[in-house]
């Protein structure tokens, strides 16, 4: 009997890199936390910009959506004026907006979503849109599971070499006007991502068969400390609490809403 796939998306990817117990607190045991109202704030407007960009890219009028928030009207605005190919796009280039690619590795099911995927018999591109202002440390970005995913799924995915694909964040937020972080692929880099996604998932697997049959709770990361891990203080006494499979995590995907990373 062939099991149904275990859905993942980046975010749970990130979770489990930084903080498993976290993980388990989410989805396993489904046990969320109230968003404060600034941030709630924050995610619609992110969310809006979003839409905003994919009616836009469909050819639909974006008129109510910014009529009454002028600082959405602004960051369209400006960033169609930084993007050469959002104002002019090339004849001979391929676009889709809110672009689905999925890829199964063994009995996990991953799914990404590009804000805007363009591609040409060259090159492939991927235009993220981020809704807060650049970081100060692009690294974490670049190791971000966000970035190694949705790069790694696309190679695997398509027929584009590693070399021949690119990922862009654009930072549209104002005040500032849109910058941007350009982050290239190659083939080493692709090889890292497979085996560290293989290792993660391979360590999941063996948390997972625990926590079920013997109702052992996630563990931390050896180096895990207040220091580098934001969910640290929660969890100094940290315990499983259900040993029942959760009614849906199993054909869930998540995408975390958009923090901020610095």
């Amino acid at each position: 009997m062939t099991k149904t796939p275990i859905r993942l998306s980046q975010s749970q990817l990130q979770l489990l890199e930084i903080c498993p117990p976290q993980f388990q607190r989410l989805y396993l045991e489904q046990l969320g936390s109230a968003i404060a109202p600034e941030h709630q704030e924050r995610l619609t407007w992110g969310s809006h910009f979003h839409q905003l960009m994919q009616q836009r890219e469909l050819g639909l009028s974006v008129d109510s959506l910014v009529e009454h928030d002028s600082d959405l009207s602004h960051s369209l605005t400006a960033l169609i004026e930084a993007v050469p190919e959002l104002k002019t796009p090339p004849v001979d280039q391929w676009r889709d907006a809110e672009h689905y690619r999925n890829l199964q590795i063994n009995h996990y099911l991953f799914t990404v979503i590009y804000d805007l995927l363009m591609t040409d018999s060259k090159k492939a591109q991927i235009l993220d849109w981020k809704t807060y202002l650049q970081p100060q440390n692009p690294q974490k970005l670049i190791q971000h599971w966000q970035t190694k995913l949705y790069l790694y799924v696309l190679a695997e995915t398509s027929d584009y070499l590693p070399e021949q694909i690119s990922m862009t964040y654009w930072f549209v937020k104002l005040p500032k006007k849109p910058q941007s972080l350009a982050i290239a692929y190659d083939s080493k880099q692709h090889q890292q991502n497979h085996q560290q996604l293989n290792h993660l998932l391979e360590q999941l697997d063996q948390w997972l068969e625990l926590y079920y049959l013997q109702q052992k709770p996630l563990p931390h990361r050896n180096n895990c400390s207040s220091n580098n891990c934001p969910y640290y203080d929660s969890f100094q006494n940290f315990s499983a609490k259900s040993s029942d499979t959760p009614k849906d995590w199993l054909n869930f995907v998540e995408e975390a809403p958009e923090i901020p990373i610095k």
